[in-house]
């Protein structure tokens, strides 16, 4: 079975005008090499996880939804969706989405963990309704939020800025990806001596210029002394934001830092609830919301969370967690999300990859929501 047969695809432009029920739900796990080695302050990878599920309906549209890994846990998100939310979603109108969601919410899933795996077993199946209700508008999912854009999105690119490269790697990376069009980048800091990490974002600014907005993110490996430290000493590299310098869960910290640097905090990537980020803004300690749809419970949460963002004048700038199929999406739909992150690690596995020039994502105008793998990949790559 692959993740969108040809059968399938050839119903998707047919909306239909009475019933449309879930007939089937197909879990699975795809491990896809990203042909490289990197590393933050506290994470390595070489591969990536893409646990999911497709659902499928009795018109014949399908849709398709997964979320990310390390491929550490993935059997468990499989798990959820498999025992847990599966039975849940047999028969059910999978454009009925917050029906829907707040069905799997007070599942049995609630009892076992509302935050993590299942709520990542939650994203995947509320991505893949989302992608069916597109396609049986006939509109890709930008469009069908509203399409705030003009048919393109800001970027800014992390694939330049790992731990595990030197200084001159580092800068030679950077460098290219601004070659490439690109006007923001982001480093990674969280160094054992934070007076490396001082001189390599010196080293950054210094060659990248004051033209290019740099981004520094620690991966929550600083404390609050630390970060106290160390944000106020980079203050004079013109540092856009700096993100998740401390435990995502200890918002009083974030709001101590926040009143101690000029550097505004971005924090969402480990954030899994809509709750959490209510905390965050309403103690002031946030300047950029990085809600991901694949951390957070799907499309639905996502949304309510860039409500809440822009209620407090806040912007929302997507972790690219789902590598920019669905958040390209989201950006491109609402005006509360002026910029997307970019690691362009897994575009040959997708039917449509990611188009982007000079810096600019250009979303799709295939209905949908953009997350159909290529059948040979999605074989290659499956491993349950």
């Amino acid at each position: 079975m692959t993740a969108q047969t040809r059968d399938e695809a050839t119903h998707q432009r047919a909306t239909p005008s009475g019933q449309l029920r879930i007939a089937r739900v197909e879990s699975f796990i795809l491990h896809v090499p990203i042909h490289k080695y990197v590393e933050d302050s506290f994470n390595t990878a070489d591969r990536w996880g893409l646990p999911g599920v497709i659902l499928h309906t009795d018109a014949g549209i399908s849709g398709l939804g997964y979320t990310s890994t390390l491929t550490h846990g993935d059997t468990a998100i499989k798990a959820v969706i498999d025992e847990l939310y599966a039975p849940i979603l047999i028969g059910e109108d999978p454009r009925l989405h917050e029906r829907i969601w707040q069905k799997l919410f007070w599942s049995k899933a609630h009892w076992v963990g509302r935050l993590g795996i299942t709520t990542m077993a939650h994203a995947a199946v509320d991505i893949a309704l989302w992608d069916i209700k597109a396609k049986a508008a006939n509109l890709p999912l930008w469009r069908f939020l509203g399409g705030d854009k003009d048919g393109r999105v800001r970027s800014y690119n992390t694939d330049g800025g790992w731990l595990n490269y030197s200084e001159t790697e580092l800068l030679a990376h950077l460098r290219g990806i601004v070659d490439q069009g690109w006007t923001a980048v982001k480093m990674k800091v969280g160094k054992p001596d934070p007076r490396e990490d001082y001189a390599r974002v010196r080293a950054a600014r210094r060659m990248l210029g004051d033209e290019i907005d740099l981004m520094i993110d620690a991966n929550q490996v600083w404390d609050l002394t630390t970060a106290r430290t160390w944000a106020s000493r980079m203050e004079e590299f013109n540092v856009r934001w700096l993100e998740e310098p401390l435990h995502p869960d200890d918002v009083r910290s974030h709001t101590l830092l926040a009143r101690a640097t000029r550097i505004p905090l971005a924090v969402g990537e480990h954030v899994y609830s809509a709750l959490t980020f209510r905390d965050f803004l309403e103690a002031g300690a946030l300047g950029y919301v990085q809600a991901d749809c694949t951390r957070l419970a799907g499309v639905t949460e996502w949304l309510q969370v860039a409500a809440l963002a822009k209620s407090f004048n806040v912007p929302v700038v997507p972790h690219h967690a789902d590598m920019m199929r669905v958040h390209q999406h989201l950006s491109a739909g609402l005006n509360a999300s002026p910029m997307l992150e970019v690691i362009p690690w897994l575009q040959d596995i997708f039917e449509e990859p990611l188009c982007i020039k000079d810096g600019w994502v250009y979303p799709p105008e295939t209905p949908g929501a953009s997350t159909a793998v290529r059948a040979e990949k999605f074989a290659e790559y499956r491993v349950a």
